[in-house]
């Protein structure tokens, strides 16, 4: 045992216990008075005697007890601490890992809450500081939670109250696991002042990381030996998984529905587990899938979990349906234990096509399983009053921009409209990248697509380049002045895409995306901490949201008009409704392989080093006693006040 204060406690002895003592020689002064006998005053005149000044001091209980009891007080006042390193003050980073792999309940109750536990004994182990103390500087910790984002909970900071708070205020996450921000923003939170950066003599700070291991940018996080602890929360691979689902009606008969999705197994034992299917909270069909165990590594290659692809039999679903396929086998994680997706009603589309000769876009329009195809002059469309051109779900524009275009859902190719700035370009070029998970881009390669001129769009900062050429924007989507827009930043005619198999697929895309007049939302199928986005509510300022637990919340409209829920929480169907608009949904899924690989990774091979799980939890060091020992005096003082009041006699 060390101690933090002696001096303290050495002055408060010497003053204290003399003065207890003190008190045991004091005389007391009584009032003389005559009395006929002494015999019933025995009592008192052994009190004169106990009292008499300068007498040696008997065996008093009392005395004792109360020795006793100052005597834990001062020793409190010591600052006594078991296993005390003197050093100088240590600082901690405590890097507590929040994503949807952290929410398995291998650990009880889950992982996220016994890597807390563990952190909690991190921040008791800090050593404190004192007045008198010669035994090194307060140590200093800061909390970071992080996911797909680093979150500063707490600064640094010597307040074991306050570093527990943060602590405990960290609540599951959405995302995957991406370290390396978390440490870049705790070095940077430990950088000495910039005056002092060239002499400063303050140490690295120690980085405590707890997690599962389940990080997927190992060889981003560069770490110098030693400067890394880790502590593993993990201790179970048994779960099985939803990695991917969908549900797409036929383009020939569009009441017919085909539902799949895929499920992954990271367990080393097969298993066979009850998948069911059910539309708008029926059950449709159930089937029994048997998922191998997962690859175990061979040949240099990291092992990796199976995978088996779910097929339902197609259904017959006429309206709007919330499809949801559940597997029934309990496992260590829930979050993936089922996903959802938003069937919307049938639909064939009234397009207008503006155009003065375009047979390539023409015969690709008619190849698009739409209601109608109108075809327009660039004349007749600017003699076309807006209510006539926002009847059509889709306008497409070839080589065309009017000026006072209506509000309304725009596919343009060549000259971009609603008054977005654009430079002509004549120079060749290629698609060199593009969003081929984006639903307007979905299956079509652009690789091949080269353009002998193109325009340089501006964009506006609500904007999203889909398509890249090498200078800037080939295909954007715009959401301007009510309207939605998917521009083509080059003629048809100057490049080679309608030759290309991808040009009918990239038209059937983009009109079934505009026409379905969601913005953003257009995509029903959203993964955990996405956005969810609604565009176009005109005549209101408020939405409900209603979300998968049940809670109900409020948005207000942005200054286009359109409704934003930051960030997603929870899987499972969340409902929107904007003024007379009907209530839309959204299915929310993690869907996500490396989050539903829940294998506990007990090294981690991060950019130039390794760093290998801690053999046990953290315990509890440089542990203060005074908690103990005020106890202890408490309990001696009542002791000492019951045994004083069993010998007063009335």
């Amino acid at each position: 045992m060390q101690w933090l204060t002696p001096i303290t406690g050495l002055i408060a002895a010497a003053v204290a216990v003399p003065l207890l003592v003190v008190l045991y020689f004091l005389k007391l002064r009584r009032r003389e008075m005559d009395i006929s006998s002494t015999f019933l005053w025995k009592r008192a005149v052994q009190d004169l005697q106990v009292n008499a000044p300068f007498q040696r001091l008997r065996r008093n209980l009392l005395l004792l007890l109360q020795l006793l009891a100052l005597s834990a007080i001062l020793l409190g006042l010591a600052g006594p601490v078991l296993r005390l390193e003197v050093r100088a003050g240590q600082r901690v980073v405590i890097l507590i890992d929040h994503s949807a792999s952290m929410t398995a309940t291998d650990a009880q109750p889950d992982r996220l809450s016994l890597a807390k536990e563990q952190a909690m004994r991190v921040v008791q182990s800090l050593r404190t500081g004192g007045a008198f103390s010669f035994t090194g500087q307060a140590d200093q910790a800061m909390v970071i939670a992080f996911d797909s984002h680093a979150k500063v909970m707490c600064g640094f900071t010597d307040d074991k109250d306050h570093l527990r708070a943060a602590i405990e205020a960290i609540g599951p996450g959405d995302g995957g696991s991406l370290l390396a921000e978390a440490v870049e923003v705790g070095r940077a939170y430990a950088q000495p002042p910039e005056e002092a950066k060239n002499q400063s003599s303050e140490p690295a700070a120690q980085l405590e990381l707890f997690s599962d291991g389940r990080l997927t940018d190992f060889a981003d996080v560069v770490v110098r030996p030693g400067e890394l602890r880790y502590h593993c929360v993990a201790s179970s691979d048994d779960n099985v998984g939803f990695v991917a689902m969908d549900a797409r009606r036929s383009y020939e008969n569009p009441r017919e529905v085909t539902v799949f999705a895929v499920l992954s197994n990271c367990g080393h034992e097969p298993v066979a587990c009850d998948v069911q299917l059910t539309v708008n909270h029926n059950i449709r069909a159930a089937q029994r899938v048997a998922v191998p165990a997962a690859i175990a590594p061979a040949d240099g290659q990291p092992g990796r979990p199976s995978q088996v692809s779910v097929t339902f039999p197609p259904l017959e679903q006429e309206g709007e349906a919330i499809i949801e396929v559940r597997q029934l086998r309990p496992d260590a994680l829930a979050m993936d234990d089922a996903a959802w997706a938003i069937l919307p009603p049938p639909r064939r589309l009234a397009v207008a096509l503006v155009t003065a000769g375009n047979y390539p876009l023409k015969a690709a329009l008619e190849a698009c399983p739409l209601a109608s195809l109108k075809l327009m002059s660039p004349a007749e469309f600017d003699k076309t009053s807006a209510e006539q051109v926002e009847a059509f779900d889709v306008v497409v524009l070839d080589n065309h921009a009017r000026e006072d275009l209506p509000r309304g859902r725009y596919l343009s190719f060549g000259e971009v409209p609603l008054g977005i700035p654009s430079q002509l370009i004549k120079e060749g070029d290629f698609v060199v990248d593009w969003q081929a998970r984006h639903p307007v881009l979905e299956y079509i390669n652009l690789g091949n697509v080269y353009a002998s001129e193109h325009r340089r769009m501006e964009l506006p900062r609500q904007a999203h380049a889909l398509a890249e050429f090498s200078d800037g924007p080939a295909i954007a989507l715009v959401r301007a002045k009510g309207s939605t827009l998917v521009a083509v930043g080059f003629e048809l005619g100057s490049s080679n895409w309608p030759f290309e198999p991808g040009f009918v697929m990239f038209c059937m895309n983009a009109t079934a995306y505009l026409g379905a007049d969601v913005g953003a939302s257009t995509h029903r199928s959203l993964h955990l901490g996405d956005p969810l986005v609604v565009e176009g509510a005109v005549g209101t300022n408020e939405a409900e949201v209603s979300d998968p637990a049940g809670g109900h919340s409020t948005l207000t409209a942005d200054a286009s008009g359109g409704f934003r829920l930051p960030q997603t929480t929870r899987v499972g169907v969340y409902s929107i409704k904007a003024g007379e608009r009907p209530w839309e949904r959204f299915a929310v899924n993690l869907l996500s392989t490396d989050e539903s690989n829940i294998a506990p990774v007990t090294q981690l091979n991060l950019s130039g080093a390794a760093v290998t799980a801690e053999a046990a939890a953290p315990r509890r060091q440089n542990q203060e006693v005074w908690p103990w020992l005020a106890g202890l005096a408490l309990a001696l003082v009542c002791l000492e006040w019951a045994v004083y009041n069993s010998k007063v006699r009335i």
